[in-house]
């Protein structure tokens, strides 16, 4: 429900903003952009889909192996203790436990090709348990905001965007954004349990989130310590390196298991098309908004409304520049990335601006994105407050973005 509403907040927004551009200022490029959008967003959407089929199709094929060798299982036994208190309505030892914790090392890696799969496979497993169809469940929301939260240990990609636009030390925004993705994740966990009433302070969740504030202090401290050349080679060695080993691991894991690991992986592989083709009116009606949103001049307005009121609060205006890429963030990954490649183009790879906007595009995901495709997937369409806390965790990752920034740099 909520997401209809956004939805079509999108559209009357673009169409007032629009029509006021046509009879104040006589813009009448405004509505032929807009319609230009749509037929661009539209084929876009359909190119998502058709490009996330091979990389579902493997991926579905691994889990399968994972799933019949007995590996997703081990996981969840491992995961446990932790994930009954943050998921207390997923039976213990359930194989969805392994598929969410795969989904999330993958985000934490930064390997976007692997998650997405994953995620939609414990989208799947979450509404075999849940009883009623078109409702989301407390353990979606809860999964889909540790999604949205965007945890990201590897920001491989932005490294390699800032390599690309020639800034002298492309590495340098790691260490802000890996604090900024940190808070938004824990904003997102904190959240949620208050919504679910989920009970945070017992032993398990304090050792588990303070191992993962000792994990996040680790990596800052190593990889501190590295030159950027140094940096940019652990950092893709360590992704790649990790994701062989899991599909070597789960087709050993088959084998012993004397699976027909082939077989296996076919049987898992064919329902990735017909994911792939599920999603479609889902991303279609998504960035079609988004897409219109942004041709009528809406975006535009927003961020110069907020630089006037910052700077009439005596304020710096300063991260002003980089906010269409925030805002932009939980709408659109794509549309996010050319708001960060265009800052970095207008001020610099190494200006304040173009720093920020990479730290933006890594502090948080695509949370209407996500929403609409993981929810749209198994046929979910009353989301209760799965929107309302992910913007929150997006909400502190910006925030924390902007705290690090200006500290840092």
């Amino acid at each position: 429900m909520v997401l209809n509403y956004i939805w079509m907040a999108f559209f009357v927004i673009a169409f007032a903003v629009a029509a006021v551009r046509l009879v104040f200022i006589g813009d009448l490029e405004v509505f032929p952009a807009m319609m230009d959008s749509t037929f661009a967003s539209s084929k876009t959407a359909f190119e998502i889909s058709l490009g996330l089929t091979g990389v579902l199709s493997l991926w579905l094929g691994i889990m399968k192996i994972g799933e019949r060798g007995g590996v997703v299982a081990a996981l969840a036994r491992i995961l446990s203790p932790v994930f009954v208190r943050l998921f207390p309505d997923i039976p213990r030892g359930h194989p969805v436990t392994g598929s969410i914790f795969m989904n999330i090392a993958a985000n934490m890696l930064n390997l976007d090709n692997a998650a997405t799969p994953l995620g939609l496979k414990a989208m799947e497993q979450l509404q075999e348990l849940n009883p009623k169809k078109d409702t989301a469940t407390n353990p979606m929301i809860m999964f889909l905001v540790l999604n949205t939260s965007g945890l990201t240990l590897i920001p491989v990609s932005i490294m390699v965007y800032r390599a690309q636009m020639d800034a002298a030390n492309p590495t340098d925004v790691f260490i802000p954004l890996l604090l900024a993705t940190f808070f938004s994740t824990l904003t997102g966990i904190v959240v949620t349990s208050l919504y679910q009433r989920i009970n945070l302070i017992n032993r398990t969740m304090i050792l588990a989130l303070g191992g993962m504030c000792a994990v996040v202090a680790a990596i800052v401290w190593g990889f501190g310590r590295m030159d950027k050349v140094m940096m940019d080679t652990v950092s893709v060695s360590v992704a790649n390196i990790l994701l062989m080993t899991v599909i070597t691991g789960f087709i050993i894991a088959g084998v012993r298991k004397r699976i027909n690991v082939y077989d296996t992986f076919i049987e898992g592989a064919k329902d990735g098309f017909s994911t792939a083709v599920r999603i479609i009116p889902y991303l279609v009606a998504m960035l079609v908004g988004v897409g219109v949103f942004r041709a009528s001049g809406a975006m535009d307005i927003i961020t110069g409304a907020v630089r006037m009121a910052v700077e009439a609060c005596g304020g710096s205006g300063d991260f002003v520049g980089a906010l269409p890429t925030a805002l932009m963030k939980p709408l659109s990954g794509s549309g996010a990335r050319g708001m960060m490649v265009d800052a970095m183009t207008t001020y610099g790879a190494d200006s304040f601006v173009g720093r920020l906007s990479c730290v933006f595009q890594g502090s948080t995901d695509t949370t209407f994105y996500i929403l609409a495709v993981y929810f749209g997937s198994v046929g979910v369409r009353h989301t209760r407050h799965a929107v309302t806390c992910g913007l929150l965790a997006d909400a502190a990752g910006v925030v924390a973005a902007i705290g690090v920034c200006y500290l840092f740099f």
